[in-house]
């Protein structure tokens, strides 16, 4: 059992934080019109595979652009509620009792504080990896949003097969 989960969850939530925000600048430089990227416009779109792109999307909203395009105040109403949100997860993580529930802790917090620098430096957030496969279009994503939901995942494996000492029999 893990004595302190902040000790290996913060580490995580700040590589995951630095990737996050390596990934979008070079993004950015790859990918933003000629104008360049202060200018909120999609760039080019560069096809990777069949059914993968990199492509420059400005999500102002939450996932797959719900609440996108409303009043300036939702951006700040969305930075402040993800904020909260990684000062929740904080006080769990240092409570965490597994690898498991440390890292995914970790990942979470920092793929959304990586969404919440977009949000104040850009107004929006960065998303440019672009899937589609038999017919269906994903909404664009990033690198924040992928390592949420893995570690969402990791929570919930965490919560359906780590049970405590005390209830094992």
């Amino acid at each position: 059992m893990l004595r302190n989960g902040l000790r290996t969850g913060l580490p995580i939530a700040l590589v995951t934080l630095i990737a996050d925000q390596v990934t979008k600048f070079e993004m950015l430089a790859m990918l933003s019109g000629p104008a360049g990227p202060r200018v909120m416009v999609g760039g080019q779109t560069i096809r990777v595979l069949d059914n993968f792109n990199l492509v420059l999307v400005w999500n102002s909203g939450v996932s797959f652009g719900l609440f996108g395009g409303g009043p300036e105040t939702t951006r700040w109403i969305l930075i402040a509620l993800a904020l909260a949100l990684c000062l929740g997860l904080g006080v769990w993580l240092r409570r965490a009792a597994s690898l498991a529930e440390t890292v995914g802790l970790g990942l979470v917090i920092g793929g959304a504080l990586g969404n919440v620098i977009d949000r104040v430096y850009w107004g929006a957030v960065v998303d440019f990896l672009d899937f589609h496969a038999f017919g269906y279009h994903w909404p664009a994503f990033n690198l924040a949003d992928t390592v949420i939901f893995i570690g969402v995942f990791c929570l919930i494996a965490d919560g359906l097969f780590n049970r405590p000492a005390s209830s094992k029999r």
